[in-house]
């Protein structure tokens, strides 16, 4: 296993975000790491800042509306409706930048993200369509970065609920 959280490709013609990470957990653990607010809220942000869950219905049609919050308090709100689950497989979603009231920014990226697990391996693999080329050119340096750290936050996460 390589000791990079993710990697990480872009292909601009389709706009798509590809990112593949392995951890050594059980499919399980890492499943549970993506669907539940108290396990998400540990995990999903860069440092320093941190993920603060206001409400979240993990089923098809529900919503996780949380904030990203940096050290000052300040809140970046974000909204994900789920679209589809199949359960320890895969769940897709539309994320949306929102308002404190919850209201989307009218652009946002569909994610697709698929797990499986081989030999106490699991493999999370997500693909990102972003239907604003322009969102994504202004997004894309940060958010590699970003997602580089929490990722990372999630290989540790999950390296002590394994007791490793």
């Amino acid at each position: 296993m390589n000791n990079s959280p993710f990697d990480f490709s872009l292909d601009r013609p389709t706009k798509t975000v590809t990112i593949n990470m392995q951890f050594e957990a059980e499919l399980s653990r890492v499943w549970d790491a993506f669907t539940k607010p108290e396990i998400l809220d540990q995990w999903y942000a860069p440092k320093p800042f941190t993920s603060r869950t206001k409400n979240m219905n993990f089923e098809v049609g529900g919503q996780r509306f949380y904030a990203m919050v940096s050290p000052k308090g300040q809140e970046r709100w974000a909204l994900q409706t789920y679209t589809s689950i199949n359960p320890k497989t895969n769940f897709k979603m539309f994320n949306a930048f929102a308002d404190e009231a919850g209201n989307p920014e009218p652009t946002g990226s569909d994610w697709n993200l698929n797990f499986s697990e081989q030999n106490g391996i699991t493999t999370v693999n997500i693909s990102i369509y972003n239907e604003s080329a322009e969102r994504l050119e202004a997004v894309i340096d940060g958010f590699k970065a970003g997602m580089a750290m929490t990722f990372e936050n999630l290989q540790k996460l999950l390296a002590g609920l394994s007791g490793k």
